[in-house]
């Protein structure tokens, strides 16, 4: 075990480090896993003395006392750590120095104490360290102050160990046949394959395919039944800094009964805890890492065409992360169908534009329509013909083809869902997963302090109870104040979104009346126009403000729960942010498909908001259009600025912060040691932190929902998230490749909780859509109307049916338009709705039109709801979770694997028999050899009685 703790005075000790940077300085051992630390040396003021020395290095004592005299701790540097190593020089110099002559206290400042507190904490976990196996290397501390690594590699006697205790499957020498599809699907798979050659990503595959390496969790007993060939290379990197990082995990310390390196890193006596990248992914060297390969063929945006190498990813990265990015691509894949779809649906709407009968009626200007004033006193009446435009917009959204459009994306959701399953299974099954037992976490470090606390306030404490303590854990009464917390600031939260969409509506109330109020006439002619497209615009900066507000919240709500264990914490965290995102992202786009233009109220009767300030009504054509434009906007520019120009910005600047943070706090003094090339530890420091994968999931999700929640009101969501989504799949692999630390990896089955969400938004997108559909479009209206209302079974009239009269007489007073500068005198007006006419009994009462179309739109929701939920249902049942040929692979593996025990046990036993064999062959010639020696020498030395010849050849015999 080496363990450097060397002298700064050693010149070159920088430049002895390996060359490649992931080996110790004898250039043989891995670097498995490395700590990183800033230190603060203390410069100890010595007694007037000649002799006096420089401070002692690597003593436990430095910090703590100053020495007057004595060269005791320098004297013999070398041979010391030679001899005792650092840990046995710390507890010698503290158990020594009260005794010795000369030595005196010197104050520590609150700083200084600090800072040697956690140096003894990280002496006594590296010892602890050293204890449990594992080997060290370390830095030396040779200026005032500065960052520190402390690299770690793991020898195959903990390796072998820590594997057989966390059960990881390792490949036998066994090998067994895969059975191939046959038939057609045989023939169709070996047509794709040749298709798809020139989208293969180019890196190294198994050679034979058709074969398969059985697997089984390592046993040190069982070592004969594995292939190693060699002992440095049989466990993988991945593997490697996942071991050390388990034994990381549950090395504790005495002091502030600090419980693995999560708690070391929270209280700042490490800085960081990282596994290292397999070298630089760029540069002219020849020599091929999996970091450049991953770089050259998946983390580039030129080769946005090719797939992923997801073998590959899960090799590097580890099985959670690898079934991130195929999900993610098994996503994009799903969205070309939809896209394509999308597309033809829209072009449908442009298509049969001209053909559309309620848009000509409404841009005839020969049907002279004239509608009341959209606002009191300055807007004037207008005719309808001159919102032809919008008309003929929203029918390239609001046609038949867009409930067709809506049950496709419906059976869309389910088939991708039932599709990820099959795929996980297939990857799980490849990947070694099947049968992967939950491991046991450990607790969170705050839930370790939060228990310590508790243990600290029970006076009742006694060494007779304390295995009871050990038992102890936070009960629902400890977390009490944090549930109330959580519940009462989520409900703020969600109020605030609320707000900020209601803010917006007063927005656009108040501006329109304010442009109508406007001498130049092209301003009024585009109120609606203006004040839309500005909403939008100040509504997605709001979003995308109380967005990342609502991160942070979310976590901060998470963490004051105390989960006990990370998956706890993550799980919580994901609903929380989930449920507040979802809410601050739909709240603007539920407005306007659900509540905007129903509570208007009607001509002499309008809803007023403020006191002279009308409630906002939907546009001629309907709410649809705006709704589609609320939804684009807020889509596009969520992907646009959120999940692209923030992944790529926010990291560099992280990154740039960071490395100015270190150059300035080194800037101060110099290293003459500092080798001209830093090493790998030093530019894997420089990266961002991994902070796990629920922001990825998170954007994912979000825009799932855009795509599938109101579809039917933007057919071409699809398409705008797959060109999202090309970008992000390369976005993301950049970043997990060149721009974050290599994150640990962790063995997952499953995308676990995302699952859960994905299925409940498919869900409620059949019931949004259905309601869309019913009461945001006219698709009802115009089928009533049709088949219902219609004289000759046409479309012709159904402007004129939709539109109620009013008698401007019955204004009110201060409402009529001021000077009118319509061309007719005008006795009566029309607005949007159903009710009885002024010369009805019942005037401006609802119609019966209005009753058979409510009726009407809530029978289409229940039987849209049903037929899509039986489908999903029907598609569910005839699609399999596993696939037939893995589930057959599955049973013939335990059967190849029983069959293999028996044949090694076997052999083992025929190999003990034949031992057995030639020791009792050898024990026989043996016996005769020795026989043969004893009869020579009893007839060389004759014995004058005779008696000792008899006895001698007796004796031999026996």
């Amino acid at each position: 075990i080496i363990n450097n703790y060397l002298e700064a005075t050693q010149g070159g000790v920088r430049d002895r480090a390996s060359p490649s940077g992931l080996h110790f300085r004898d250039s043989k051992r891995k670097v498995d896993y490395v700590l990183a630390y800033h230190y603060r040396r203390r410069l100890a003021q010595h007694a007037p003395s000649a002799a006096s020395p420089e401070p002692r290095r690597g003593s436990a004592s430095a910090a703590l006392v100053s020495n007057g005299g004595t060269r005791k701790g320098h004297a013999e540097p070398q041979q010391q750590q030679q001899d005792d190593g650092p840990q046995d020089n710390g507890q010698r110099a503290l158990r020594e120095w009260p005794g010795l002559p000369g030595l005196e206290v010197v104050e520590l400042s609150p700083l200084d104490a600090l800072e040697e507190e956690r140096r003894l904490q990280r002496e006594e976990y590296e010892r602890n360290l050293l204890e449990a196996g594992l080997e060290l290397e370390k830095d030396p501390e040779s200026k005032s102050q500065g960052l520190s690594f402390v690299r770690i590699h793991a020898p195959w006697q903990v390796l072998s160990r820590e594997a057989e205790l966390l059960k990881i499957k390792m490949p036998t020498k066994k090998m067994y046949e895969i059975t191939e599809e046959k038939g057609i699907l045989k023939m169709l798979n070996e047509i794709w394959c040749k298709l798809t050659e020139p989208l293969q990503p180019q890196v190294p595959r198994q050679e034979n395919t058709k074969m398969k390496t059985l697997s089984y969790p390592f046993s040190r007993e069982k070592i004969y039944l594995y292939n190693i060939k060699d002992k440095d290379t049989f466990f993988d990197n991945a593997t490697r800094s996942r071991i050390v990082r388990e034994i990381l995990k549950r090395t504790s310390t005495k002091a502030r009964n600090s419980m693995g390196i999560g708690t070391l890193i929270a209280s700042n006596v490490y800085d960081a805890a990282y596994p290292l990248h397999d070298g630089d992914y760029v540069g002219q060297n020849d020599d091929m890492n999996e970091r450049k390969l991953l770089y050259q063929e998946w983390a580039r945006y030129g080769v946005f065409y090719k797939f992923q190498p997801i073998d590959l990813i899960r090799k590097y990265f580890g099985e959670k992360i690898g079934l991130y990015f195929a999900w993610l691509g098994l996503y994009t894949e799903f969205l070309i169908p939809s896209s394509v779809v999308g597309i033809i649906v829209f072009l449908y709407g442009c298509v049969t534009i001209e053909s559309d009968i309620p848009s000509k009626e409404m841009c005839d200007q020969r049907n002279a329509f004239t509608m009341c004033p959209l606002c009191d006193k300055f807007c004037d009446y207008w005719n309808l013909s001159s919102a032809c435009a919008t008309a003929r917009a929203s029918h390239l959204f609001d046609n038949p083809a867009t409930v067709f459009f809506s049950i496709f994306m419906a059976l869309w959701a389910t088939m991708f869902l039932e599709q990820w399953k099959r795929l996980q299974m297939r990857l799980s099954y490849f990947w070694d997963l099947t049968g992967l037992e939950e491991e046991e976490e450990h607790p969170r470090p705050e839930y370790e302090t939060k228990l310590l606390q508790k243990k600290l306030k029970n006076k009742n404490i006694t060494t007779e109870n304390s295995n009871e303590n050990e038992k102890e854990k936070l009960t629902w009464s400890d977390r009490m104040p944090g549930y109330a917390v959580n519940f009462g600031l989520i409900l703020f939260m969600i109020m605030l979104a609320f707000s900020a969409v209601f803010g917006v509506i007063v927005y656009r109330i108040t501006t329109a009346a304010a442009l109508s109020f406007s001498t130049n006439e092209t301003t009024r002619s585009n109120v609606r126009v203006t004040v839309t497209a500005t909403a939008v615009i100040i509504n997605l900066v709001v979003v995308l403000i109380l967005d990342e507000i609502y991160g942070a919240v979310a976590k901060w709500l998470t963490e004051i729960e105390i989960p006990k264990t990370e998956k706890n914490f993550e799980e919580r965290l994901i609903l929380k942010a989930f449920l507040l995102k979802f809410v601050n992202s739909y709240a603007s786009i539920f407005y306007v498909a659900f509540f905007k233009g129903r509570f208007v109220g009607r001509p002499g009767r309008y809803v007023y908001v403020f006191e002279g300030y009308r409630m906002e009504e939907c546009a001629p054509g309907g709410c649809l259009m705006e709704l589609c434009i609320q939804l684009s906007i807020i889509m596009l520019g969520k992907q646009l600025i959120q999940n692209n120009l923030f992944e790529i910005g926010i990291p560099k600047l992280k990154k740039l912060f960071r490395k100015l943070k270190d150059e300035r706090t080194e800037l101060k003094e110099m290293d003459t040691n500092q080798s001209k090339d830093p090493q790998q530890w030093d530019l894997d420091y420089i990266l961002e932190p991994f902070t796990g994968l629920t922001p990825e999931y998170m954007e994912m999700i979000i825009q799932f929902g855009f795509v599938t929640l109101f579809v039917a009101s933007f057919p071409l969501a699809p398409v705008f998230a797959l060109l999202n989504n090309i970008i992000e799949v390369r976005l993301d692999a950049k970043k997990f490749v060149t721009e974050l630390r290599r994150p640990d990896t962790v063995r997952e089955k499953d995308i676990g909780i995302w699952y859960n969400i994905l299925s409940c938004i498919g869900k409620l997108s059949v019931m949004i859509n259905a309601f869309v559909i019913a009461v945001t479009s006219d698709f009802i209206p115009r089928l009533m109307y049709q088949y219902a209302y219609s004289q000759n079974g046409t479309m012709h009239g159904f402007i004129n049916h939709t539109l109620s009269y009013f008698n401007v007489s019955q204004l009110k007073a201060g409402t009529q338009p001021e000077n009118s500068l319509f061309a007719q005198e005008v006795s009566f007006c029309r607005f949007k709705d159903y009710r009885e006419p002024p010369w009805s009994p019942q005037q401006y009462e609802f119609s019966k039109q209005y009753w058979a179309v409510l009726s009407a739109r809530l029978a289409f929701v229940i039987l849209f709801q049903n037929l899509v939920m039986f489908l999903s249902v029907l598609v569910d049942w005839m699609i399999p979770d596993i696939p037939k040929d893995i589930s057959e692979q599955i049973k013939k593996e335990k059967t190849v694997l029983v069959d293999f025990f028996l044949k090694e046990e076997h052999e083992k036993l025929k190999l003990i028999e034949s031992f057995i064999a030639r020791d009792k062959r050898k024990h026989k010639s043996g016996t005769k050899r020795k026989r043969a020696r004893a009869s020579s020498f009893s007839q060389c030395h004759h014995s004058p009685k005779g008696s000792f010849t008899s006895f001698s050849s007796q004796h031999t015999v026996v």
